[in-house]
């Protein structure tokens, strides 16, 4: 997410930020000016810019069927953010992974950026870009869910929506609860996110 931060002497710089536990992490921080606390409309922006990253993260789970024809409806707190499309392709856990156009082509030229001549960026190139399409929704919210996409992660009527933040996932129901049981047993939590800082320092 793209916002503005006001730097000493009245200046102010563009980055990213993103959303952590306990705060906003962005690419500089924000700083007093002349050594003094931020006056009360820059504190207002601040806020406003960190409501407005939390307003358009897919967030939460939902339980969603297909219809007839294999779309699905969107939770309704998802759609303003695939207004002007997205795209869908497959996940890294047997599920589905759909992300707006700016994610989706920020994902590309990260990949873009990897030699050609590895082949584990080939094949991630396979898996991803080879299995991914456009995406609108509809009238009423629904987006199509291709055959070949349906067959590898399994689904067949109904689904689970669950979001991650920059992008979501469309899960077979079963699996998904497999993955929350997994993420249940709290001793193995500790062990397998013991690497990550998430202190938000």
């Amino acid at each position: 997410m793209r916002i503005a931060l006001f730097l000493k002497g009245g200046r102010t710089k563009d980055t990213t930020c993103f959303l952590t536990p306990t705060n906003v992490e962005c690419g500089g921080k924000w700083e007093e000016v002349e050594g003094k606390p931020l006056p009360p409309e820059r504190r207002m922006l601040r806020r406003l810019s960190v409501k407005r990253i939390v307003e358009q993260m897919f967030l939460g789970q939902y339980q969603h069927s297909l219809d007839a024809k294999g779309r699905l409806i969107v939770p309704a707190r998802f759609r303003n953010s695939l207004e002007e499309g997205g795209f869908i392709t497959r996940g890294f856990d047997r599920c589905l992974m759909v992300m707006t156009t700016d994610y989706f082509e920020a994902v590309y030229q990260r990949i873009n950026a990897m030699s050609v001549t590895d082949p584990a960026t080939r094949q991630l190139r396979r898996f991803l870009f080879a299995n991914a399409y456009s995406i609108t929704p509809d009238k009423v919210g629904r987006i199509n869910l291709p055959q070949d996409l349906r067959q590898f992660s399994q689904i067949e009527t109904d689904t689970i929506v669950a979001g991650q933040g920059e992008y979501f996932e469309i899960w077979q129901p079963s699996l998904w609860q497999e993955q929350m049981t997994d993420l249940e047993n709290t001793e193995v939590n500790t062990e397998r996110f013991s690497a990550l800082d998430l202190s938000g320092n």
